[in-house]
């Protein structure tokens, strides 16, 4: 009988349909580390998931720089009231 390694019995294969320009994105990125397409989304997918995952269990919000600049942004961002925030504004300081 063959044994097999505990990381072959144990890995599952995982298939992803991606656009055209995403799978160059990945295959550009694993050449710069010099290894698998495979190998790039398990060292960096793989940990990001992980990452995702421990942010969530201590219920923290992890954003992305630029989802940091957006968040930042839209909190700046001066207030644009409407007509009934601006009507019920009006009533509650006793205006008519």
């Amino acid at each position: 009988m063959l044994e097999r390694s505990k990381t072959n019995a144990t890995a599952s294969p995982l298939m992803v349909r991606l656009d055209v320009e995403s799978k160059q994105a990945l295959t550009a990125a694993a050449l710069l580390r010099r290894i698998s397409i495979s190998d790039y989304v398990r060292t960096v997918t793989v940990v990001q998931a992980r990452r995702e995952v421990a942010s969530a269990r201590e219920q923290t919000i992890l954003l992305s720089t630029d989802e940091q600049l957006a968040f930042w942004q839209a909190l700046n961002a001066p207030k644009k009231l409407t007509f009934a925030q601006k009507r019920l504004g009006a009533t509650m300081r006793g205006a008519k």
